[in-house]
This record gives C-alpha cells, sequence and structure tokens, in this order.
C-alpha cells in the first residue's frame, strides 16, 4: 500500500480503534477520500496477513496493549500527530483505560474524537447492551417495516449499524474538522446508532403523526401499493416495479400489454391489482421482461443478487465495483469528479511508526514488552 493518501482528505491522520461495523465502516469512508487511518487492534489479533475485509481497504493496521501503562503511552504518542480518533467502546471504558476525550485533548487540542455507540452517551439504556435491531426498534423505526399483517422484519443491519451509525459518525468527523479549521479546537462527536436511525426516518414522522401513513405494509413505499413492490418471475427470480408516476405506470403496462386494469387510484383495488401483476409477471422469466422494459422509462428493474451486480452494464460503465485483494466490492461513494483514484488495498501491518511520533528504537522496547505488534 502506498503511503501517500490522494484526495480531499489527504493529510488527515485517522487513529481508528478495532470493533465491530460501524466504526470501521466510517474509517472506510474516510480512507476511501484520502485519510491516513491506522487500524489499532488487540496485540494478539495483528499478523503479517492483509486483512481482506472490504471495510479495512485503504488502512494501516497495528496492534497495541491499551490495558498496559506502556500501551496507552504509545497510544498518546499517535494522538500527538492525529486528527481523529474513532472510538467503539461502551460509556466509560476509554475513560478508565485513560484515552478519553479529557486524557486526549490534554495532549492534542485540535483532535476530533468520534465516539460510536448504539446508545449514545448518556440516556438510561447507556451502560447496557444492544444491536442493531434493538437501536432501530427503539427509535420507532423497525415498527414501520415488513408486510401487511405480518411481524416487523429488519434489514439486516443497514439502518442501525451503517447508516444510522458508521456513515453518522464519518459525517460528524467531517463537521467536526470543518469547525476546527475556524477555531483551531476538537470536538467530541456523541454518534449514536438510535439517533441516527430516527433521523433516516425524519420523512415519515409527520405522516405517521398526522395519520397521513398507516400501518406497516400499506402505504405507497413499503409494498402496501402495486406500483411500489416486487413481483416473482417465470424462472424463480425477482423484478423491482418503482413505477410511481402516473406517466412512468402507462409505460410499464403498456410495455406489458396489460388493459382493462383496476384503478391503482382505489386503495382498495390494490390487493386485486397486485394479484393481477403478480400473475402476468410470472408468465414469462426474468431475462424476458428484462428485455420488454430496455431503455424504457416504466422503472422496472431485475432484483439482481450479490455475485450478479457487477456484471451489470450500468454498474460496468460506471465502474461501480473494484476488485481489491481479489474481492469484489462497491467503489467509493460518492464521487468526487476530478479526484484520482484511491488506494483500496487490504489493510496491511505498520512496521515503521517514526511518521506518527514512534521511533523505532521506542517500537523495538514496545514490541519486545508485547505490548505493540
Amino acid at each position: 500500500m502506498s503511503e501517500a493518501r490522494q484526495g480531499p482528505l489527504s493529510g488527515i491522520r485517522v487513529l481508528e480503534l478495532a470493533g465491530l461495523a460501524p466504526g470501521p465502516f466510517a474509517g472506510m469512508m474516510l480512507a476511501d477520500h484520502g485519510a491516513e487511518v491506522l487500524r489499532v487492534d488487540r496485540v494478539s489479533a495483528v499478523s503479517d496477513r492483509p486483512r481482506t475485509d472490504v471495510m479495512d481497504r485503504g488502512k494501516r493496521t497495528i496492534g497495541l496493549d491499551l490495558k498496559s501503562p506502556e500501551g496507552v503511552a504509545a497510544f498518546k504518542d499517535l494522538v500527538r500527530g492525529a486528527d481523529v480518533v474513532i472510538e467503539v467502546f461502551r460509556p466509560g471504558v476509554a475513560e478508565r483505560l485513560g484515552i478519553g476525550p479529557d486524557d486526549l485533548h490534554a495532549v492534542n487540542e485540535r483532535l476530533v474524537y468520534g465516539r460510536m455507540t448504539g446508545w449514545g452517551q448518556d440516556g438510561p439504556l447507556a451502560p447496557t447492551a444492544g444491536h442493531d435491531i434493538d437501536y432501530i426498534a427503539i427509535s420507532g423505526v423497525l415498527s414501520m417495516l415488513g408486510r401487511e399483517g405480518d411481524k416487523p422484519t429488519p434489514p439486516i443491519n443497514i439502518l442501525g449499524d451503517f447508516a444510522g451509525g458508521g456513515l453518522m459518525l464519518a459525517y460528524g468527523v467531517l463537521l467536526a474538522l470543518l469547525e476546527r479549521g475556524r477555531t483551531g479546537q476538537g470536538r467530541v462527536i456523541d454518534a449514536a446508532m438510535v439517533d441516527g436511525a430516527a433521523i433516516l426516518f425524519a420523512m415519515f414522522y409527520q405522516g405517521v403523526r398526522s395519520g397521513g401513513w398507516g400501518p406497516r405494509g400499506t402505504n405507497l413505499l413499503d409494498t402496501g401499493a402495486p406500483m411500489y413492490d416486487t413481483y416473482e418471475t417465470a424462472d424463480g427470480q425477482y423484478l423491482a416495479v418503482g413505477s410511481l408516476e402516473p406517466q412512468f405506470w402507462d409505460a410499464m403496462v403498456t410495455l406489458m400489454g396489460l388493459t382493462d386494469l383496476p384503478d391503482r387510484g382505489d386503495r382498495q383495488q390494490w390487493p386485486a391489482l397486485k394479484e393481477r401483476l403478480a400473475r402476468e409477471f410470472k408468465s414469462r422469466t426474468r431475462a424476458e421482461w428484462e428485455a420488454v422494459f430496455e431503455g424504457s422509462d416504466a422503472c422496472v428493474s431485475p432484483v439482481l443478487s450479490m455475485a450478479e451486480a457487477p456484471d451489470h452494464p450500468h454498474n460496468i460503465a460506471r465502474g461501480g465495483f473494484v476488485q481489491v485483494g481479489g474481492v469484489s466490492q462497491p467503489a467509493p461513494a460518492p464521487r468526487l469528479l476530478g479526484t484520482p483514484a484511491q488506494d483500496l488495498a487490504p489493510a496491511t501491518r505498520l512496521e515503521d511508526l517514526s511518521s506518527w511520533g514512534i521511533t523505532a528504537e521506542a517500537a523495538a522496547k514496545l514490541r519486545s514488552q508485547g505490548v505493540l505488534a
């Protein structure tokens, strides 16, 4: 991996304390746009084998024993030359280790300290365990997800961990870096997945309160409507239909050759209309339907598998997927036009820490003590 990073975050140095999902995702988002991200893991977890996890791309890694005084002192040496720390522990853990915000601001007042938790730094649930499904449940979001008459269905761990967690933390880091440019002072970011999940659904809270948005699975965008749902094809594959606007709906039904359909404006007719569409879509294979809708504004797309997506002509044309360490993965997003491509190589151990303020002699001593890897 090249030492020189390129992009709008070139020159920004990030210390990412190793954790699950949202913290590494935030670090990846920063590394994807030029930040120099040093991943700090447990000593026993670090080896010379490259880390092929997609979220570790573009980073370097070290092992450091943060339960030892020597490890804490070494971490503070790293902090002196850092711009950002990403911390993923439960509230109070970093303080007990001696690497909380006050401890680190004492050695670098410009440091942006990003804290990633599920429940946030305060509140009655803050000290308790949880996972994505818990955070989106308490935010009210989970209650809205699922088919009519069925139980709430979590969309794996996308909304809490990644969108409401890691991405919000990366956004908070950028806000704090912008502010630091004016004030010279770092800031602590309290990124809580329960908060992030809630704000992602800002559009829907008014509708629920006013009665304009009904129970899950009965609305325009949650599979209640025939014009926004998935339909099975003859070969057991699926199509995604998003023909919300009348002109797109007209394009779809015309290409399908359908006439005498129930009125889509009458919600009472939605079940009958969905049944009619389901019967028709199941009469041909997915590939046959793709040919029917190709180049149209019908807003009908094949539901591609993760294996198929990189080979779709649109994704190929845009370079939407890249190969890194033999693993096909999404290219960095969003795109900043005119910026050079990033080095996305898998994370490898960083041996020479001199640029981070730890000399070769000091590093050798720490390694002999089992504090550094």
